[in-house]
C-alpha cells in the first residue's frame, strides 16, 4: 500500500532533501547536494523565485518507509507572460516501483487540473538555472554538480504513465589538449580591432560584482530564443550573485565588453566540485569546506557553465576572444579535461561554437511531457 503525504514542516523537508542520500547510498556516480544549501532553495523567505513561482512537495511512503519524493512547481512568469501552461515538476526521485512513480505523478497532475493548465513537464526545476533532464544514457559517469543523477529503471516509468520525449539534452566533453590557439588566436586579435572589443580579467570577486547584473541581463536577451526560457528577474539577479558568482574562481569568468564598456559576451566556468561533495556527503562541517576548497584551488576538471554572447555580435566571432582567455588562463594551471552542461540537442549554434574542440558525447538526458 502506497501513501503520498504533502509536506510543510522544516523536520519534512528535510526528510524531502535527505531521501536520495539513501537511495543512492551505494551509487558511484550520485553527486550529494549540501543540504543545508538544497534546504535554502526550498525556503520561500530565502530564494526570490517565489515571487513568481509556487511550488508543493510530497513524500510516498510503503509502511512507515520513505519511498519517493516529488516537487510540484508553476512559474506563474511562464503560465501568465508567456502563455505557456505548464506545470512543473522536479526533485522526482523513487524505487523501482511503478505504484510510487504513479501515485506521485497523480499529485503534479492533480494540482495542473486544478490551476487550469494544459501539460506537465518535468523534471525540471522553477528556472533555466535549475537542474533539467532524466538521464537517458551515460549511467556510468559522475554526476556534475549542477546536475540530477537517476537510475537506468527512470525512464520505464515515464513511459509507463503515458510521459513522452519533450526535450532532449546532451552532456559533452574533451580533453584540453583538443584546444589548439590556431583556430581562435589571430580571429580574436582581428574581431577585437574590428569591432572596438576587449576582454575584462578578474582576479577578485568584488570586480566581478560590478558587472553581474549586466551580466544576467545579457543572458536574458541571448537565451530569450531558447524553448523553456524564463527571464530572471532583478530580485532573481541578487540572489544568483550570492549563491553562484561569488563561489567562483574570478579567473574563471570572462567578460567581453566594447568601447563603452558595455557587456557583449560572457562565460562561466567552475571547477568540477564532485568528487569533493561526495567526500562531504551534504555537510559542510567539520570536513565539506576542506574537500570543496581543495577542488576550488586544485581541481584539473573544469565545467562550462554558461556562455552568452549579444544577439548583434553573434556570429561575429565574440567566442574566439572568450576562448582565447580561457586558453590562457587553463593553460597555466595546467587543465586536463572540460565538461559542459547540459546543452539541447536542437541548438544548433552551441554545437558550431564548440566544433573545433572535438567534444564526444557521454551522457543525454529528457525532460517528458503528457498532456493533462
Amino acid at each position: 500500500m502506497i501513501t503520498v503525504k504533502e509536506i510543510y514542516s522544516k523536520k519534512e523537508l528535510k526528510q524531502f532533501v535527505k531521501f536520495p542520500f539513501k537511495l543512492y547510498k551505494d551509487s558511484k556516480y550520485w553527486v550529494p547536494p549540501i543540504i543545508k544549501q538544497e534546504l535554502e532553495t526550498f525556503n520561500k523567505d530565502k530564494n526570490p523565485i517565489f515571487k513568481d513561482a509556487e511550488a508543493r512537495y510530497f513524500l510516498a511512503y510503503k509502511g512507515n518507509e520513505i519511498v519517493g519524493r516529488i516537487a510540484a512547481i508553476i512559474n506563474w512568469l511562464e503560465v501568465n507572460n508567456q502563455n505557456q501552461k505548464k506545470m512543473r515538476f522536479g526533485w522526482f526521485d523513487f524505487i523501482d516501483d511503478l505504484d510510487v512513480s504513479k501515485a506521485l505523478f497523480e499529485q503534479v497532475e492533480r494540482i495542473g487540473k486544478e490551476n487550469n493548465l494544459d501539460y506537465t513537464e518535468g523534471p525540471v526545476g522553477f528556472s533555466n538555472l535549475d537542474k533539467v533532464g532524466v538521464i537517458t544514457e551515460g549511467f556510468d559517469r559522475i554526476a556534475p554538480m549542477i546536475t540530477w543523477y537517476n537510475y537506468p529503471y527512470y525512464v520505464k516509468h515515464y513511459e509507463a504513465y503515458g510521459y513522452n520525449i519533450e526535450k532532449s539534452y546532451a552532456e559533452n566533453h574533451f580533453p584540453f589538449e583538443n584546444v589548439k590557439p590556431e583556430f581562435f588566436k589571430k580571429a580574436q586579435d582581428l574581431i577585437k580591432r574590428r569591432y572596438n572589443l576587449r576582454a575584462l580579467k578578474f582576479t577578485k570577486t568584488s570586480e566581478v560584482m560590478e558587472y553581474a547584473d549586466k551580466m544576467f541581463d545579457l543572458f536574458n536577451l541571448s537565451y530569450s530564443s531558447l524553448s523553456s526560457f524564463v527571464e530572471i528577474t532583478d530580485i532573481q539577479k541578487e540572489y544568483f550573485k550570492k549563491k553562484f558568482i561569488s563561489f567562483i574562481n574570478p579567473e574563471y569568468i570572462k567578460f567581453v565588453v566594447d568601447k563603452d564598456d558595455e557587456l557583449v559576451g560572457f562565460a562561466i566556468v567552475m571547477p568540477s566540485f564532485s568528487k569533493a561533495l561526495q567526500k562531504a556527503n551534504g555537510k559542510l562541517l567539520p570536513f565539506g569546506f576542506r574537500h570543496i576548497l581543495h577542488a576550488k584551488k586544485n581541481n584539473k576538471d573544469i565545467i562550462f557553465y554558461l556562455i552568452g554572447v549579444h544577439p548583434k555580435y553573434q556570429n561575429k566571432g565574440v567566442h574566439a576572444v572568450i576562448f582565447n582567455e580561457y586558453y590562457e588562463t587553463f593553460k597555466e594551471l595546467g587543465m586536463e579535461t572540460c565538461y559542459r552542461t547540459p546543452e539541447l540537442e536542437d541548438n544548433e549554434a552551441i554545437h558550431r561554437i564548440w566544433k573545433h574542440f572535438f567534444p564526444v558525447v557521454y551522457r543525454r538526458r529528457k525532460t517528458f511531457r503528457k498532456p493533462l
